[in-house]
């Protein structure tokens, strides 16, 4: 798998990523072109290099604090018919499908772990139909629920922010978790109590049991191995970059009915169900969490040794190096 990583620097910085680039075994094309760029004012470098390679030529790149002084940005070709290339693949060790590139994991969780108006609006969507679908006993309407539920990225987030101690992407993935979930029961809650008033179920047949929706609230020892399973799952997959298997983590967690379940069995007076919907959740936000931190943790040892430097951590270090005061790295 091609990559491509286009790079705009001063002109001085440029002899330094060229010398990088043609020392490095996975790299099978550089073009620079001088004086390319206007704002900033310097060259343009556009380099190929397999996929597996990738993140310790960034490292090697991060040293050089790019972002400070320019900017790298990564796109893959849909096709390049390159015997470079296929020799460049064969240079370098592992797989392009197996490779992590930590910068690409960090701008995924990052920009999926915040609270913003959409992340709400498809929450409270996913528990709006989480509990249509409790009340009318339709299966397809709580599984679509799984799918619109937007919960994994901060979740995903806090395992990142676990393995690299990364505290601020922690606490902004609470966030998301903590008031999104409870906005989105309160006004499932509001709708049940509409729904109720309207006559549009009864109560009596949500209340009887129904082995459809009885797994939401009665949690067992599956429930956190389905979440753990789902959990390392969805880290695969998003650090190999495959959508259709995160998909299927939606579908197989039980995070959304059961906050769904919570709002709908609060209004209905039963205690019970809604404290099981509650335990259902934590061990599914546990399981997960915890899964995804190991398979990030063992990617790590795998490699034996840390993560390359990524654009955040390497501003931080430019900055101190300057004797400027540490800045929010996160912040643009």
């Amino acid at each position: 798998m091609a990559l491509q990583i286009r790079i705009v620097v001063p002109a001085g910085t440029a002899d330094s990523v060229v010398e990088i680039a043609r020392n490095h075994p996975g790299v099978s094309e550089i073009s620079r072109t001088e004086g390319a760029s206007l704002i900033p004012e310097g060259d343009v470098i556009v380099l190929q290099a397999v996929r597996e390679s990738v993140e310790e030529l960034l490292e090697k790149l991060h040293g050089l604090d790019i972002s400070h002084q320019g900017s790298l940005s990564i796109t893959a070709p849909e096709l390049v018919i390159s015997e470079r290339l296929d020799q460049a693949d064969q240079a370098v060790a592992g797989d392009g499908a197996d490779a992590i590139i930590w910068d690409e994991v960090e701008k995924d969780t990052n920009a999926d772990s915040k609270l913003t108006w959409s992340y709400l609006v498809f929450l409270v969507i996913a528990v709006q139909l989480a509990g249509i679908g409790i009340v009318t006993d339709s299966t397809i309407a709580i599984v679509g629920a799984m799918v619109v539920g937007p919960e994994f990225g901060p979740l995903a987030g806090l395992a990142l922010a676990l393995v690299d101690r990364r505290w601020q992407l922690a606490r902004r993935a609470s966030v998301a978790l903590v008031i999104g979930f409870p906005i989105a029961m309160a006004l499932t809650a509001l709708a049940t109590i509409v729904s109720v008033q309207l006559g549009l179920f009864d109560p009596a047949v949500v209340l009887s049991k129904n082995s459809a929706t009885e797994f939401i609230y009665h949690p067992g020892p599956y429930s956190f191995i389905v979440a753990v399973l789902a959990g390392a799952a969805g880290m695969l997959s998003l650090i190999g970059r495959k959508s259709a298997a995160l998909v299927g983590v939606f579908i197989s967690v039980t995070t959304v009915p059961a906050a769904g379940y919570v709002a709908v069995a609060l209004v209905l007076g039963e205690q019970g169900r809604a404290a099981g919907s509650v335990l259902q959740l934590l061990l599914n936000v546990t399981g997960i969490v915890v899964s995804a931190a190991a398979v990030l943790f063992i990617y790590r040892v795998v490699r034996r040794r840390r993560p390359a430097p990524t654009r955040y951590s390497a501003a931080h270090a430019a900055a101190a190096a300057r004797g400027v005061g540490a800045r929010n790295p996160f912040r643009r």
